[in-house]
């Protein structure tokens, strides 16, 4: 009995923790988990936690990506980075990849790259080779994770 007395308050506490972290913003099942481990809960109270989160519906990994995908693409980042970003909160697999697939078709990669391509272009004013100057935004809009084939079509307007 008080075994289970202090699995109900370790669950009650963890429940407490994940809630107040999902105030703040969107988290995945993931990044709740992690935070929960960090924090030293066991495997089968964090496993009755997620349950119970994705019950109320406070945690939806599918929704959180499509959040944060559009997030992503607003700050100025192609869908190559987007994937990574989205892997490090453990949104990976082929139900992640449809949705990315479906923002691709909202989102214009294009208009978003040629827009922090315009805005990065006042930092390279200084450079004199225009040669040097495309192969830095290349280097630049690749880092933001823009397909190779829309950077390749941007870079030829600077002059």
């Amino acid at each position: 009995m008080k075994d289970e007395n202090l699995s109900n308050s370790g669950y009650q506490k963890a429940l407490e923790t994940a809630l107040r972290l999902l105030t703040r913003r969107d988290h995945t099942s993931f990044e709740i988990l992690q935070k929960l481990e960090q924090r030293g809960y066991g495997g089968g109270i964090i496993d009755r936690v997620l349950a119970k989160c994705r019950r109320l519906d406070y945690i939806d990994d599918e929704r959180t990506a499509r959040i944060y995908i559009g997030q992503l693409a607003r700050r100025g980042f192609g869908f190559r980075r987007i994937r990574v970003e989205l892997r490090k909160k453990g949104l990976a697999g082929e139900r992640f990849e449809t949705i990315l697939n479906q923002r691709r078709d909202e989102i214009d990669e294009h208009k978003i790259a040629r827009k922090v391509m315009l805005k990065k272009m006042k930092s390279f004013k200084n450079v004199e080779d225009l040669q040097e100057r495309r192969n830095k935004m290349y280097r630049f809009l690749h880092s933001r994770g823009f397909e190779a084939s829309v950077i390749s079509e941007l870079i030829r307007e600077i002059r």
